[in-house]
């Protein structure tokens, strides 16, 4: 059974996509912990743990995830891109990759933001435009 982020990646779930290349997705995170907050994901690899993945699909994640974040920083005010690997909460392997202000900013207890589609849909559309630059 696919998992909600191969739904996602597979256009059958709607997402604020901010990125995408054959074997790659980016889009934002539903619950962020800052605006632009965004998760980078293999679409056709479903296992749960980075480190289980072949070598190909790994090297490609994190090249794909550089250069989403490349895309973020200029798209979203920030002092730096934080990068977490929890897999904690879906059972697919996924890059968080949040907009810094602070080391603080990168804490996963801390409550997350609700924003407004609109609003999410601009941000997404920003850093869509920022990696289409790249």
């Amino acid at each position: 059974m696919a998992t909600i982020f191969t739904k996602i990646a597979n256009g059958e779930i709607p997402s604020y996509k901010c990125a995408e290349s054959k074997d790659f997705y980016a889009f934002l995170d539903i619950s962020p912990l800052a605006p632009g907050h965004t998760l980078v994901i293999p679409k056709h690899v479903e296992d749960d743990y980075i480190f289980h993945l072949d070598q190909a699909t790994y090297e490609g994640l994190w090249a794909f995830a550089r250069k989403v974040a490349v895309a973020l920083k200029a798209a979203v005010p920030c002092k730096r891109v934080g990068v977490a690997v929890l897999g904690m909460e879906v059972p697919h392997t996924h890059i968080h990759l949040v907009p810094l202000q602070t080391e603080g900013d990168l804490d996963f207890r801390k409550a997350k933001l609700q924003l407004e589609p609109e609003k999410m849909k601009v941000i997404a559309a920003k850093i869509f435009a920022e990696y289409e630059k790249l």
